[in-house]
């Protein structure tokens, strides 16, 4: 987040998408924060709102506006979901569905 915030242009934002260990802190000069007018916010699960935004996207889904399959890295079945989590651990794989 240090980073992020550094590189963030006068007048932008910097969002924080994912959690962090708890005991990670975040250092900003206040007089930057004011002076070039940036802004900090977190956003948890994407600031999805379910109830309103699930229907969407499952009708975006089905008119082909959101490729929700070509984001899939790999499928593996639930009786390798060990393996599964070491595939994360490594970084060799990012999205996984667990086919039952």
């Amino acid at each position: 987040m240090d980073l992020a915030y550094k590189v963030t242009k006068r007048g932008g934002t910097t969002t924080s998408s994912g959690l962090s260990h708890p005991a990670t802190n975040m250092t900003v000069q206040h007089v930057n924060l004011v002076t070039e007018e940036r802004t900090i916010k977190g956003s948890y699960l994407g600031s999805c709102i379910p109830e309103r935004d699930i229907p969407h996207y499952i009708e975006m889904y089905k008119r082909g506006a959101l490729p929700v399959d070509k984001l899939i890295c790999e499928k593996i079945p639930l009786d390798d979901i060990n393996a599964a989590f070491d595939h994360l651990a490594e970084g060799h794989t990012v999205r996984q569905v667990i086919t039952f």
